[in-house]
């Protein structure tokens, strides 16, 4: 039973920080692959940024230089470090894991992921 809890969304000033987390708790091998999505009103889900089990990371354009992605496999936690956040940064931030190498070619296809949180929401004014 694959469990994904997301924390430290809220509201921030344009060219604030904010860092989400997403505790992890499962089977051996289900979270190798990570990634985080987010989703604005009326708009598709989108991937943000993913890292893998080789610790290899792959980051939307939109994104790259803002934010990095980390994970503590020690402790369970999946981080999203997000810096000089604008207002089209505002959605629900969802958090999703697979037990399949994703790489730069899928991260961000979101069907690939079996699982996910409920989301955090990030809003930016």
């Amino acid at each position: 039973h694959v469990q994904l809890v997301e924390s430290g969304g809220g509201s921030v000033e344009s060219g604030g920080s904010l860092t989400l987390s997403c505790a992890f708790s499962g089977p051996t091998h289900t979270t190798d692959s990570m990634a985080w999505f987010r989703q604005a009103p009326e708009k598709e889900r989108e991937g943000v940024a993913a890292i893998d089990s080789d610790g290899s990371t792959n980051y939307a354009d939109s994104v790259k230089g803002r934010f990095t992605i980390s994970q503590d496999k020690a402790k369970n936690i999946l981080n999203l470090q997000m810096n000089s956040l604008r207002p089209e940064d505002s959605a629900m931030y969802y958090c999703a894991a697979d037990p399949g190498y994703c790489g730069s070619d899928s991260w961000a296809t979101r069907r690939k992921y079996d699982y996910w949180g409920q989301g955090t929401q990030v809003t930016v004014s």
